[in-house]
């Protein structure tokens, strides 16, 4: 959303150490690359003489939605591919040279050095879960934890937009409510999503999705939006 309504010079990048999967939800360019390719390169990518088109052997354009994908490498063992808080400062500096919005996906692991650098470099916390319970209670306790971190932690949670997804069809509308009613008092907007096929399974594209879920996304990236 942000990338088709907000012009170009967005990348989404799998901040993941334990199988990020955000390469396998979007397209492949016409190589295999991920984060652990780019590292070597980054000082080089930083130079004077580098140019846009050098990071293309790094990312994946994503045709219809206009936005670069940062991928992890998910078919490794984390502690094969273990990145630390030195080589989060790196990926991010290149990142905002190339980009002027980086979204970060991640995991919910707090205790992990890629996680906490991530927080660092974060303007804009976004939430994610869905009606489950057990989902819910992990995000909640996200936010628990940064606000008990430092103060600076402590204002992007109660900053932070929430983004409920209806994951089971079978949801009612008192479960979507009982949800959203639990995060309204420990973030800024909390924003639902109907459940829609096209969010299930395969690659995510924002036209295969219902009008009603379009709607829904667009509301949740202008909550996000006021943010930044």
């Amino acid at each position: 959303m942000l990338a088709r309504y907000g012009g170009a010079g967005v990348l989404a990048w799998d901040n993941n150490q334990t199988r990020g999967t955000l390469g396998w939800r979007t397209e492949q360019g016409p190589h295999d690359a991920t984060l652990l390719d780019l590292l070597p390169h980054a000082e080089r990518l930083l130079g004077t003489g580098a140019q846009s088109a050098d990071l293309a052997h790094f990312v994946h354009h994503q045709t219809q939605d206009r936005y670069d994908v940062l991928r992890s490498k998910p078919m490794q063992l984390a502690d094969a591919q273990r990145i630390s808080s030195e080589d989060v400062d790196a990926l991010h500096r290149v990142a905002s040279k190339y980009y002027r919005l980086i979204v970060i996906d991640s995991g919910n692991d707090e205790s992990d050095p890629m996680w906490r650098r991530m927080i660092d470099h974060t303007d804009q916390l976004v939430v994610a879960t869905t009606t489950r319970d057990d989902h819910a209670e992990a995000g909640a306790l996200l936010l628990e934890a940064l606000a008990d971190r430092d103060e600076r932690s402590a204002r992007l949670a109660a900053g932070a937009v929430t983004i409920v997804t209806q994951a089971d069809p079978g949801a009612t509308s008192r479960d979507v409510n009982h949800i959203t009613t639990g995060f309204t008092p420990l973030t800024r907007e909390v924003v639902t999503i109907p459940h829609d096929p096209a969010m299930v399974d395969g690659l995510l594209r924002y036209g295969a999705l219902r009008p009603a879920t379009q709607r829904a996304w667009l509301a949740a990236a202008a909550a996000v939006a006021r943010g930044l």
